[in-house]
């Protein structure tokens, strides 16, 4: 959803045109929707609802504002009228607990005079924690941070996910349905359950930008709509609590970004690192990747994302593969191997190793990997197998890695690229 770039215009006199408070207040809406419904949805404690009363007071709006003028404060008004309109639906449906009244009216009457800005920002941030909650299936998490956070339709998660719509529509109910019975509060974590509750969130944005970096499966690479939802939400992440992993998981997601541009030609194929055009990359999100990089090691100790985003920076700055400190990136991995102990990591840690040392010191350390039972059906490990097979030389090993590989992706460029490596032997 893309911001106007007049979000800043003065709001419109009284005696402007009708399309001028359109225009503002429509501008209005792409801005601040989803803050107003962070903050709306923590009194009225229903998603839905939530939503609904925010859609009226903005069409409250649309018949008042010109005609009244735009309030002192509107973001204030459309608050303080959506939950007087919440109040009203209480009483017409007369099934209310006397106390959700009594919490409503107080909710509505806080608002009366002013409304501070920094409650909306509070409140966006505890939305993404209550979406985040450990009581919550992990794609429950991904699907509703991405709904009620992001803004994104269910038909749109359906999609980058690969799903059918009425599908991701059910995990999205049970979500919202297991947060009103469970009573998960809408509540930023303090003291000991920070950490635990903050690496939910961070794996939560994590996954969408991977999912929109390198689609697990579909006809395409990724995903760029889903990868900028997951920047924003870094970004959001950081803006309101800048922990040491928050920065340096944006700097990740920046930095890996950046090369975007490369990463495909234009039918569509995979570009390997040592063959794009690095003209091409984005210099904005390398500096400003580094740039949260660099404040993020001053936080403190480095954790995983912050390692991650290291060695995605030395390839960021790196004018080409030969010029690449691969030195540094295996002992980044090392870092990392020792934090994580993931034989993912340590698949890339060797392919590293192959391109410091050479293809065999690499293919020492992969033949190890091929027997590790949670890489049993990890596609890379038989394609970063094969490839150095064939630098090697060993065209029979190339072509069993290949096949293997070919078996178990998932992803049209991908299959196209191994189909294409193992006709070339």
């Amino acid at each position: 959803m893309t911001v106007p770039e007049n979000s800043n215009q003065a709001p419109p006199p009284v005696s402007a045109p009708a399309p001028a408070f359109k225009q503002y207040l429509g501008t209005l809406y792409e801005k601040d929707f989803r803050k107003l419904f962070a903050s709306l949805v923590r009194s009225i404690r229903d998603f839905d609802v939530a939503e609904d009363l925010l859609h009226e007071a903005f069409i409250a709006a649309n018949r008042q504002w010109p005609v009244e003028g735009i309030p002192k404060n509107p973001q204030a008004w459309l608050i303080q009228v959506a939950k007087h309109k919440g109040l009203d639906r209480l009483r017409r449906e007369k099934r209310f607990d006397p106390l959700d009244e009594e919490h409503l009216e107080s909710e509505a009457a806080q608002y009366e005079p002013e409304y501070a800005g920094e409650d909306i920002e509070d409140d966006r941030l505890r939305l993404i924690f209550t979406c985040c909650h450990p009581a919550l299936e992990r794609q429950v998490q991904v699907a509703l941070t991405l709904r009620e956070v992001c803004g994104l339709s269910t038909e749109a998660i359906a999609s980058a996910f690969l799903v059918q719509t009425p599908t991701m529509a059910q995990r999205l109910v049970r979500g919202k349905a297991k947060i009103k019975t469970a009573g998960i509060p809408y509540v930023i974590p303090e003291g000991p359950d920070l950490p635990e509750r903050l690496d939910a969130v961070l794996t939560v944005v994590y996954l969408v930008y991977n999912e929109g970096y390198r689609a697990s499966s579909g006809y395409e690479l990724g995903q760029v709509e889903l990868a900028e939802e997951a920047i924003r939400l870094g970004r959001l992440l950081v803006q309101l609590l800048p922990d040491g992993e928050a920065l340096g998981l944006l700097a990740l997601m920046l930095l890996n970004e950046s090369r975007r541009p490369a990463r495909t030609n234009a039918g569509g194929d995979i570009v390997l690192l040592e063959d794009q055009d690095r003209a091409l990359w984005r210099r904005d999100y390398i500096d400003d990747g580094v740039r949260h990089l660099e404040q993020a090691f001053a936080t403190g100790p480095a954790g995983t994302y912050m390692l991650q985003a290291a060695i995605s920076a030395q390839h960021a700055l790196a004018t080409s593969v030969s010029g690449t400190d691969w030195a540094r990136i295996v002992a980044l991995y090392d870092a990392l191997l020792q934090l994580t102990g993931s034989p993912v990591v340590a698949l890339n840690r060797a392919v590293a190793v192959a391109m410091h040392q050479g293809a065999e010191a690499g293919l020492a350390l992969i033949g190890k990997l091929l027997t590790e039972p949670a890489l049993a059906a990890y596609h890379p490990v038989y394609s970063a197998h094969a490839e150095l097979s064939r630098r090697a030389g060993d065209h029979a090993a190339a072509r069993t890695s290949y096949l293997k590989a070919l078996e178990l992706v998932q992803q049209l460029p991908e299959r196209r690229f191994l189909e294409k490596r193992l006709a070339s032997l």
